[in-house]
């Protein structure tokens, strides 16, 4: 028998044994598992390390401001922005650059609206990406602890069937020699 027909046919039982299904019913995930089972490999990564090596430049520009524009840093340092603008443009009423009703501030306070909530949008996205992400890595990390078990709860089965087969063995033995002796003393 050849590694790959072996490798096949540990496959197939544990498909069977674990999943209740047939290889080729296996999904990738639950095939990959298996294997790594198999062949006591660890299913465990880091996914934010995976998550970061595929980001693009710009996904982490729009993260790191949509981090920072949903902080309280933003907040603060905004309505200190907004005071000032309003303070200074009523205080200097004959050479306001923005009188009263600052249309030119309303103008700002609306690009910056249009621009900050699809960046922050993308971020959320992504975020619900890496989430998906780890959700995935948490299903192959917990299918795979079910397949450890069920082959300790194997092996642990097989321990004891081999035990007591040992003991009644003995029992067995015991038995003939109480046998003997009971037999012998009647003669």
């Amino acid at each position: 028998m050849s590694v790959d027909e072996g490798t096949g046919s540990r496959l197939a039982h544990g498909a069977d044994r674990y999943f209740g299904k047939g290889v080729d019913d296996l999904s990738h995930v639950e095939q990959s598992v298996l294997q790594r089972a198999l062949a006591r490999r660890t299913v465990a990564r880091d996914t934010n390390a995976a998550y970061r090596e595929r980001q693009s430049l710009g996904d982490r520009v729009a993260d790191r401001i949509a981090a920072f524009g949903g902080s309280w840093g933003f907040i603060l340092s905004f309505i200190g922005f907004l005071l000032l603008w309003v303070a200074s443009n009523v205080l200097l009423a004959s050479g306001a650059f923005d009188p009263y009703p600052f249309i030119f501030l309303n103008l700002m306070l609306s690009m910056l609206a249009a621009l900050q909530a699809p960046v922050i949008m993308m971020s959320q996205n992504r975020q619900s990406a890496k989430d998906r992400l780890a959700a995935e890595h948490d299903y192959e990390v917990n299918l795979k602890a079910e397949v450890e078990i069920m082959a300790l709860h194997d092996k642990l089965d097989q321990m004891r069937e081999h035990e007591l087969r040992a003991l009644i063995e003995k029992q067995q033995e015991q038995i003939d020699l109480l046998a003997k002796a009971v037999l012998g003393d009647k003669r």
